[in-house]
C-alpha cells in the first residue's frame, strides 16, 4: 500500500519569466569560426574565460586556463574560485573533452569477472563487455555536465563547442537520410548516448555553417557567407529556446549573443 511521503520542507511558487545564465554548445565543421564566436560575447561587457582543451583559441585574444591537460584537470579546475572571477565559462571542444572523460574511465573503473569478481583494468571501451563501457563513459561525462551546472547556480554562463560529424537518421516512413549532429558518443540504441543528453542538457544548441545555392545545373555554389542555425532541420541537429530564424555570422558579430541575453534564457 503505497503511503504519503513525509515532508519536512515548506514550497513556495514563483511566477513570471526567469532569467538565467546561458547554456550554449555551438557546433559545426572545422575552421568555421566556433572558437571565435564563443569568444565574441567578450564584446556584450563580458569577462570570459577559456578552458582551452583542442587548442582552437590559439589566434584568438581571450583568457585561457592554464595546466588543464586531462579529466580530472578539467573537473578540478571547473570545481575551483577561478571561473567564479569570470562572468563566462567556454569549454573548447566537448569532443576532447570526451576523449579525455574516455582515458579517465580506462584508468579509474575496471573491469568486473561476473563469475569471480576480479577486477582488470583494460585498454578500450569495447574490452568491457557489450555496451558496457558506453555506459561507463556516458556516466562519467554525467559529471561534466554537472560541474557546468553548478556554475549556472552561481550565475555564471556556460559555452561548449563540438566538432560535427556526419549522422544517419532513420526514417520509418521512407529511406534514411544524413544530417550534421555534434560528434559524441552516440550508440544506435540510444541508450548512454551522450550526444543526446547534451540536446537535452542545452538550452540552445546551435549549428554554425557556410550558406549554400544550388543552381540548375545541379552544381552548387555558396558566397560564403556563415549563418547560425537556431532550429532543427533534415541537415542538422540544433534547439533554441528562445531563437526560431538563422542569423548571419560576420566576422567580429556579437549578435547572436545580444539576443540570447536579451531574452534571458
Amino acid at each position: 500500500m503505497a503511503t504519503t511521503p513525509a515532508v519536512n520542507k515548506t514550497f513556495g511558487v514563483s511566477t513570471g519569466k526567469q532569467i538565467r545564465p546561458l547554456k550554449v554548445c555551438i557546433y559545426g565543421t572545422g575552421g568555421i569560426g566556433k572558437s571565435e564566436l564563443a569568444a565574441n560575447i567578450s564584446q556584450c561587457g563580458l569577462k570570459v574565460l577559456f578552458i582551452d582543451a583542442d587548442n582552437g583559441s590559439a589566434n584568438l585574444d581571450v583568457a585561457r586556463a592554464e595546466g588543464v591537460e586531462n579529466f580530472a584537470d578539467a573537473r578540478a579546475l571547473l570545481c575551483s574560485d577561478l571561473p567564479l572571477q569570470y562572468d563566462v565559462t567556454v569549454f573548447d571542444t566537448l569532443t576532447k573533452g570526451q576523449e579525455w572523460a574516455e582515458a579517465w574511465t580506462l584508468g579509474n573503473i575496471p573491469k568486473i569477472n561476473e563469475k569471480t569478481g576480479d577486477k582488470t583494468y583494460v585498454d578500450s571501451i569495447d574490452s568491457y563487455g557489450w555496451g558496457k563501457g558506453y555506459a561507463h563513459l556516458y556516466e562519467t561525462f554525467l559529471r561534466l555536465l554537472g560541474d557546468f551546472d553548478a556554475l549556472g547556480r552561481k550565475g555564471k554562463h556556460v559555452i561548449t563547442v563540438a566538432h560535427e560529424c556526419i549522422s544517419e537518421v532513420p526514417n520509418p516512413g521512407g529511406e534514411n537520410w544524413i544530417r550534421f549532429e555534434p560528434r559524441l558518443q552516440s550508440p544506435p540504441s540510444g541508450k548512454n548516448s551522450i550526444r543526446h543528453r547534451l540536446k537535452e542538457w542545452t538550452d540552445h544548441l546551435l549549428f554554425v555553417g557556410y550558406d549554400v545555392l544550388a543552381k540548375t545545373d545541379g552544381k552548387e555554389t555558396g558566397s560564403g557567407t556563415r549563418a547560425i542555425y537556431p532550429s532543427e532541420l533534415p541537415t542538422h541537429w540544433a534547439k533554441s529556446r528562445t531563437l526560431s530564424s538563422p542569423i548571419v555570422y560576420e566576422r567580429g558579430s556579437c549578435d547572436l549573443w545580444n539576443l540570447l541575453l536579451e531574452k534571458g534564457v
